[in-house]
C-alpha cells in the first residue's frame, strides 16, 4: 500500500502548480494510509465525519504538523467538536451554521478557518448557499469576527460535461473575485477549494488554490 500511495501522490503533486494546496481526502482510510500519505509529503488531510476523524486524529498525534480540513455536511450539534479538531472548517453551507460557529469559536478562544459552500448550479442534492442568497448574507458573515472567512468551496452537480464544469469553476473564482473587491473587513476570499479526483485539473485550470483528492491518492473505499 505504501509504495503505491507514494507513487500516486508523486505523480499528482508534480502535475500541480506549486500554488494549489493538495487535501487528501483520508474518510473511510484507516490511519496507516494516512501515515503513508505523511511520508509522502503531504500535510493536509480531509475528514468528512468528526467520530471516524477524532480515532485517527488520537492514533496520528505524534505526527504534530498535520492540518485538518473538515470537508463534510456538518450539522450544528456538531459545531463544536469540528472547532475543537479541525483547523479548517470548507462546508461552511449556511447563514445558520456560521452564526453557530462563530458563537462557539468565541466561547473557545478559536479562530477557525472556513470556506463558504456555494452552490454555483441549482443541486437539490448539495447543501450551500445560492449566489443570490450568499450575496445578501456577506454584511451579516462580516460581522463573525471570531471566524477567519478565507473563501469559497464549491462541488459540481453529477451530469455535466467538461466543458459545464470548467465554467462553474471559473464562475465560482468569478465570484469571489466579485466579494473580494467589496472590501468587507473580515471577509477574505484568497481561497477556491474546488475539485475532486474526477476534476482537479479543470478546477486548476479555473484558478482552484486547494484541491481535496481521496480515490486517485488511497484508490477505491468501501
Amino acid at each position: 500500500m505504501s509504495s503505491s500511495i507514494n507513487e500516486r501522490i508523486t505523480t499528482i503533486r508534480s502535475s500541480l502548480p506549486p500554488s494549489v494546496r493538495l487535501i487528501a481526502v483520508s474518510k473511510k482510510v484507516p490511519a496507516e494510509a494516512i501515515r503513508s500519505a505523511y511520508a509522502a509529503g503531504i500535510r493536509d488531510f480531509g475528514e468528512s465525519r468528526i467520530q471516524e476523524a477524532a480515532s485517527k486524529q488520537a492514533e496520528l498525534q505524534d505526527l504534530s504538523d498535520i492540518t485538518w480540513h473538515f470537508i463534510g455536511h456538518l450539522q450544528g450539534n456538531k459545531a463544536r467538536k469540528a472547532i475543537e479538531q479541525f483547523d479548517w472548517i470548507h462546508s461552511v453551507d449556511n447563514l445558520k451554521l456560521a452564526q453557530r460557529l462563530n458563537e462557539l469559536a468565541s466561547q473557545l478562544g478559536a479562530s477557525p478557518q472556513i470556506c463558504l459552500q456555494v452552490k454555483i448550479l441549482p443541486d437539490p442534492s448539495k447543501s450551500g448557499w445560492s449566489i443570490p442568497e450568499l450575496l445578501a448574507d456577506l454584511p451579516t458573515l462580516n460581522q463573525y469576527k471570531s471566524l477567519q472567512i478565507q473563501g469559497l468551496m464549491t462541488i459540481p452537480p453529477l451530469g455535466l460535461n467538461d466543458q459545464e464544469i470548467l465554467n462553474l469553476f471559473n464562475r465560482n473564482r468569478e465570484l469571489a473575485q466579485e466579494i473580494q473587491e467589496q472590501n468587507w473587513s473580515h471577509i477574505q476570499m484568497q481561497q477556491l477549494s474546488m475539485g475532486m479526483s474526477g476534476d482537479y485539473q479543470l478546477a486548476v485550470q479555473a484558478g482552484a488554490t486547494m484541491v481535496r483528492l481521496g480515490t486517485i491518492l488511497f484508490g477505491d473505499r468501501y
